[in-house]
C-alpha cells in the first residue's frame, strides 16, 4: 500500500478518535475558523473526500461534480451551502452524528483505493492534473488543518506522527506558489529550512543559509503553512526579510491568496 495513503488514514483515524463520542451538541458546536461547526468540517472534508474517490475511480462522474461545484461557486455560493446541497442530493441529507458516521466509514475506502493505485497515475481536479500520490497527500493536508480547528475548540492538543512530514513538505514546496497566487515575484534564494519532527528527527530543505531561515517544530510550521496559526502565535524563528516574508502569508493550499488568521485568534481553547 502506498506509505502516503497508510498516513491520511492515520490522520483521519486521529480526527475520528477525538469525536467518537461526540453527540450531536458538540457537531453543532462553532470553532475558531470562519463560524464553520464541527459539521461543517467533517461535512466538507466528506465531500471532497468523495470527490477525491470519483475522480480516481469515475473520472466523468468527478467532471460533472467539479461543474455542478464550479457552477454553485459562480451563483456566489459558499463552500458551506453547496456541501449541504450535495450531501441532501446524494447521501439522503444526513447531518450530525450520522454524517460523522458516514465519513468515518467512507474514508477507508479512498485510502484503500488510493493505496492500491499506481502513484504516478494522473487524477483531475478543481486546478492543474496530480498524481494520485499529491493527490492522497493534499487529502492528508486537509484532514490535518481542518482537524486542527476541532481540536483546538474542544480544548485538546493533538499527538501528531512523523507522517507530518508530508504536510511540511507540502508546505516547502508551494514557495514559489505562495508569492505568484499574490502576484509577486517569489525572493530569491529559498529560505533554508529546518524543522524538528515530532519524533526527534531534523529535517531540512533548501540549501544551507545563515541569513535566510525557517527554524523550529515540523507541526508549527505546517500550522503556519496550513493557515491554522500566525507566525507570531509559534515559536518558529525566522531569520532574514525573505523567510519573514514568506512566513507572514504562506499557504500550501490551492485557491484564491487567503489572509492567515490574526494573531491570538487561532489557539487551543480553555475554560
Amino acid at each position: 500500500m502506498m506509505q502516503e495513503a497508510r498516513d491520511f488514514k492515520q490522520e483521519s483515524d486521529t480526527l475520528a478518535a477525538v469525536l467518537a463520542d461526540a453527540g450531536d451538541d458538540v457537531f453543532a458546536t462553532v470553532t475558531q475558523f470562519k463560524g464553520w461547526t464541527i459539521e461543517d468540517v467533517i461535512g466538507h472534508l466528506h465531500v471532497w473526500n468523495a470527490a477525491a474517490l470519483m475522480t480516481l475511480q469515475d473520472p466523468d462522474a468527478f467532471k460533472q461534480f467539479l461543474r455542478d461545484m464550479m457552477g454553485a461557486f459562480k451563483t456566489g455560493k459558499g463552500h458551506i451551502d453547496v456541501q449541504y446541497e450535495w450531501l441532501d442530493q446524494h447521501a439522503g441529507g444526513i447531518r450530525g452524528k450520522a454524517l460523522f458516521d458516514a465519513y468515518c466509514d467512507y474514508y477507508p475506502e479512498l485510502a484503500t483505493a488510493y493505496g492500491e493505485a499506481d502513484p504516478e497515475t494522473r487524477v483531475a481536479w478543481a486546478g492543474p492534473d496530480m498524481t494520485t500520490r499529491s493527490k492522497i497527500i493534499a487529502r492528508q493536508m486537509e484532514t490535518w488543518s481542518h482537524g486542527q480547528e476541532i481540536f483546538d475548540i474542544l480544548g485538546q492538543e493533538r499527538q501528531d506522527g512523523d507522517r507530518i512530514r508530508n504536510i511540511a513538505h507540502l508546505g516547502v514546496t508551494t514557495y514559489g506558489w505562495t508569492f505568484r497566487n499574490r502576484r509577486q515575484e517569489p525572493p530569491a534564494p529559498k529560505p533554508f529550512i529546518q524543522l524538528t519532527a515530532p519524533s526527534g528527527a531534523v529535517w531540512e530543505w533548501n540549501d544551507p543559509q545563515d541569513d535566510n531561515v525557517v527554524r523550529g517544530s515540523a507541526v508549527e510550521f505546517s500550522q503556519v503553512v496550513t493557515q491554522t496559526r500566525n507566525i507570531d502565535d509559534t515559536a518558529l524563528e525566522t531569520i532574514g526579510d525573505t523567510a519573514r516574508q514568506w512566513m507572514e502569508v504562506a499557504q500550501c493550499f490551492a485557491g484564491g491568496p487567503e489572509t492567515p488568521p490574526a494573531k491570538g485568534t487561532r489557539r487551543i481553547a480553555t475554560g
